[in-house]
């Protein structure tokens, strides 16, 4: 009974540790190739979330085979539209801010609390308004950089004034006209269920130990996922050239490789595993604005604790925090030390999964006291940078 229920844990803890991987795979990405400190990651993967609740909610209406497939059209969506946004942000914003991670984490902080009021009050009027402004602002720069050369700043004001303007009196205008009927928003401040296919929904039993099918298709794809990027980054070009600007950006832009471009592309590459992160955690629980705020954290610890920028130390230290976390949230490790009654209390008071939390932090600080760089650090010309 106490070898079936350590198994049960340590399959929990592994599933734990493949949602925490899956998280921090994109983050692996970002803040470890590119040193941006993006703390609108979880916003990202929040974004993901609420495409497969879309999703899901069309291939509901339609029935058949394509709710029960819906899950592999939403991974797909989510990849697409988070990477959108992620190559938005990264070229409106994170561009101007390479080497100054102070910045970037201030900056992308606030493009989390915009994402996150943005779900809770997203309807008709706002899409019909963005996308209106958008069309006037960025055409109106398209036709003027093609018929003057040089643009005075009092253009884009004027250009941006007009814009905002007409977007603000087009929904003004739909608002007081169609009443609720453009104005309730899409999904509100609650908490949404996503509903698994019916294939996911339940379980195999394998000595004694339940797995769930939802569980064992994260671990999955997250083995996908890694299998992919990895791939991806030693075999591509694009991702030799990322490799490369990672090492050296100097040397790698005066070798005629543009530096701009691979930035947008690692920027967009990571953003879309965030919205497959978030595909796969709509799977677990509920969908909310505050979906990303809770994985963001643990996702930094895994790059952190791991190796900045190292893909296998991101895998060892998701597997070790997501295994050590359950085992003492679930009294696992308090039972195997009934010998030893100072320790087994000692695990017990934190046998709850707020406070395993705690101790799992501590253990991390003490580790990253003995071995600051994580478990696998930087070699190379990037330690001197």
């Amino acid at each position: 009974m106490l070898i079936s229920g350590f198994l049960e844990a340590l399959f929990n803890g592994i599933s734990i540790g493949a949602v925490l991987l899956i998280a921090a795979l994109g983050l692996a990405i970002v803040f470890g190739l590119m040193g941006v400190i993006n703390m609108a990651h979880g916003e990202l993967m929040m974004l993901g979330a609420y495409t497969t609740f879309v999703i899901q909610n069309g291939c509901k209406q339609l029935g058949g085979i394509w709710f029960e497939s819906y899950i592999f059209l939403a991974l797909i969506t989510a990849f697409i539209l988070t990477a959108t946004v992620g190559l938005i942000l990264e070229q409106g914003i994170i561009r101007y801010l390479y080497g100054r991670p102070l910045e970037t984490l201030l900056a992308t902080w606030g493009v989390s609390l915009i994402l996150q009021q943005f779900v809770r009050s997203v309807n008709w009027v706002l899409i019909i308004g963005i996308a209106l402004f958008s069309l006037l602002f960025f055409g109106g720069l398209w036709f003027l950089k093609r018929r003057f050369m040089q643009m005075r700043q009092w253009m884009i004001g004027v250009i941006l004034f007009l814009s905002l303007g007409v977007a603000v009196a087009t929904g003004k205008f739909l608002s007081e006209t169609y009443k609720l009927a453009v104005t309730q928003p899409w999904f509100g401040a609650q908490n949404l269920d996503v509903s698994a296919p019916s294939w996911l929904q339940n379980g195999i039993s394998l000595g004694g130990v339940q797995l769930p099918y939802a569980r064992l298709f994260i671990i999955g794809l997250t083995i996908i996922c890694v299998g992919g990027v990895y791939l991806f980054l030693q075999q591509s070009r694009w991702g030799l050239r990322i490799r490369a600007v990672t090492q050296n950006r100097s040397m790698s832009a005066c070798l005629g490789i543009p530096t701009q471009k691979v930035d947008a592309i690692t920027f967009a590459l990571g953003s879309g595993l965030a919205g497959i992160a978030g595909c796969a955690i709509s799977l677990l629980g509920s969908v909310g604005p505050n979906t990303g705020q809770n994985y963001i954290v643990d996702a930094f610890m895994v790059v952190v604790v791991g190796g900045v920028g190292n893909l296998a130390g991101s895998v060892v230290a998701s597997l070790a925090i997501g295994i050590t976390t359950y085992l003492i949230g679930s009294e696992t490790i308090s039972r195997l030390l009934t010998g030893i009654p100072i320790l087994a209390d000692l695990f017990k008071f934190f046998a709850t999964t707020t406070m395993a939390k705690v101790m799992v932090f501590a253990m991390i600080m003490a580790f990253l006291q003995w071995k600051p760089a994580g478990i696998f650090p930087q070699k190379g010309r990037t330690v001197d940078v």
